[in-house]
């Protein structure tokens, strides 16, 4: 029997918030001073989405902390306010807002994110993490994260002329060395079997190694400190109190406040939404969040950071993606990257500025590979067209604009392309109640979109262990990807590990069955439990 306390999994996920740990460190700096914000605030909301975020949700996979995607509302707001004491209001009134959208259960909405628009998001943030991360591999730390866009002040020649003429040898011996290192730990058996030394690790003590080496030989390849993770050394408590901001309740009669607030709510919570689907994909059990209980958890998060200074966080993608290749099976691992955060920058800031940026680049420009690897163009490409365009739009989009953006323009493609060809579609859903059967029938209608999604996950979601479920679908002649995908997963993984007796009627077992010129594929693979 599976061991489902909180802390029964610290062997498997005390490595994984390790890596996040490493990777979120650098992060929550780079944040903080492109929002014009003080240091040490972007570590505070990093540590509150670790604890506190990552104690309430139910979200296994995801990570919270402070978000690229909200840089530019939080410098233009602290520029427009004057001040950010009145700013931590404006992220205090975000939380209250955060609170309420839990309570109306507004976290519905993220059922209607189809499929290929959440992977087509994951690849094209997989792809700005490469691309961003490439000058620091360099040794050209003009800027660390900055926006969920490559093209953030559009495309500028200007800037890769400075990148090349400031190549840096030494942060390039570094970067090969860690991704050297991070191969071996994911393909030598051996290596991948030491969870408790995960390879993030390896790579960054050998990273301050070989530059701690350069610096004593006095060779030209040591690393400067510009290239080196910046924390602020407080030398007493009364310094580390000095770093840390509190609000100006004044703030709270300041209408322009209250329009931030509501701003970085609406903001904030979306982009928390997809996060959310996408690491529900990432999910390697495709266990599904509540997503209301996600938009408490945030309010609550966004209240405490904002109390004490922190800049309003959301559930990140990077992170959130760092963590399930790192193989986190818990929130534990979001736990326990919160409490390192809090402990390293408490006692020991002057180890952890020694760690180069290049080798924290090359554990991230895994990470961007691994979610946007070349078999997940292959794998919609196969689906479709009406799968595949979406699916493209949305990572170019997502690339050249940004995440909310990119988002919307894949999202109106996929609803453009379902309107097109299924403007007649209708679903129906005959059940009996869950609560007091213990054997259901699911009979799907003649044809099922993507819009169906929300009703036949709720109701796969509720259906009982070591219960009976028919699904009907001999008088269907289409379904949608993300349905088929979403039952397939029901049969295969859930259905096993609950002991729930799965019947599958009229099911067929080519994607061409349902969908004109596509590829064949086989979609259900789970055979009735006996």
């Amino acid at each position: 029997m599976k061991n489902t306390s909180l802390f029964g999994g610290i062997k498997e996920n005390f490595p994984s918030g390790l890596v996040v740990f490493l990777v979120a460190l650098p992060l929550c700096l780079g944040i903080a001073l492109a929002s014009g914000a003080p240091p040490l605030s972007g570590v505070i909301a990093g540590i509150v989405g670790g604890l506190v975020v990552g104690f309430i949700s139910n979200s296994n996979i995801s990570v919270s902390g402070p978000a690229a995607g909200l840089t530019a509302i939080v410098l233009t707001a602290i520029t427009d306010l004057g001040a950010f004491e009145l700013f931590l209001c404006a992220g205090i009134i975000a939380g209250l807002i955060q609170l309420i959208l839990g309570f109306i259960r507004a976290g519905s909405i993220s059922n209607y994110f189809p499929n290929n628009v959440i992977e087509g998001m994951l690849a094209a943030i997989g792809i700005i993490i490469i691309l961003k991360q490439i000058p620091h591999a360099l040794g050209f730390d003009k800027d660390y994260e900055g926006h969920e866009s490559f093209f953030d002040n559009g495309f500028n020649f200007n800037y890769f002329t400075q990148l090349f003429a400031a190549i840096h040898p030494g942060a390039i011996i570094v970067t090969i060395v860690s991704i050297a290192i991070l191969l071996a730990w994911d393909k030598i058996p051996a290596l991948k079997r030491m969870k408790i030394l995960p390879g993030a690790l390896v790579a960054v003590v050998t990273g301050i190694l070989l530059n701690e080496a350069f610096k004593i030989t006095g060779s030209s390849l040591a690393i400067g400190k510009e290239h080196l993770v910046l924390l602020p050394v407080p030398k007493s408590f009364e310094d580390f109190k000095s770093l840390v901001t509190m609000p100006d309740f004044n703030g709270l009669t300041n209408p322009k406040v209250w329009i931030v607030g509501a701003t970085i709510a609406i903001v904030a919570s979306i982009e928390t939404l997809l996060c959310i689907e996408a690491s529900d994909r990432l999910d390697k059990q495709r266990r599904i969040t509540d997503t209301n209980l996600e938009l408490k958890a945030q309010g609550i998060g966004n209240l405490i950071s904002s109390f004490i200074g922190g800049l309003p966080m959301t559930s990140v993608v990077v992170r959130s993606s760092a963590n399930a290749n790192a193989g986190a099976t818990s929130k534990l691992s979001a736990i326990i990257h919160g409490v390192l955060l809090l402990i390293c920058v408490l006692t020991i800031p002057v180890i952890l500025n020694l760690i180069p940026l290049a080798t924290l680049a090359a554990v991230l420009i895994l990470v961007g590979y691994k979610l946007a690897k070349p078999a997940t163009f292959k794998h919609f490409w196969h689906l479709g067209k009406f799968q595949f365009i979406p699916f493209v739009a949305t990572v170019v989009a997502v690339v050249a604009t940004d995440l909310l953006k990119g988002v919307g323009i894949g999202l109106a493609i996929s609803v453009f392309y379902i309107l097109q060809g299924n403007m007649k579609r209708a679903y129906y859903l005959s059940r009996e109640k869950l609560n007091d059967a213990d054997g259901i029938t699911i009979k799907l209608a003649e044809e099922v979109s993507f819009l169906n999604k929300a009703a036949i996950k709720k109701t796969l979601k509720n259906i009982k262990p070591n219960s009976s479920v028919t699904i009907d679908a001999r008088n269907t002649s289409y379904i949608a990807t993300d349905v088929l995908e979403m039952i397939q997963d029901f049969a295969n993984i859930r259905a096993k590990e609950e002991d729930i007796d799965v019947e599958l009627l009229g099911f067929k077992t080519s994607y061409r069955d349902y969908e004109r010129d596509e590829d064949s594929h086989i979609l259900i693979t789970h055979k009735r439990a006996m």
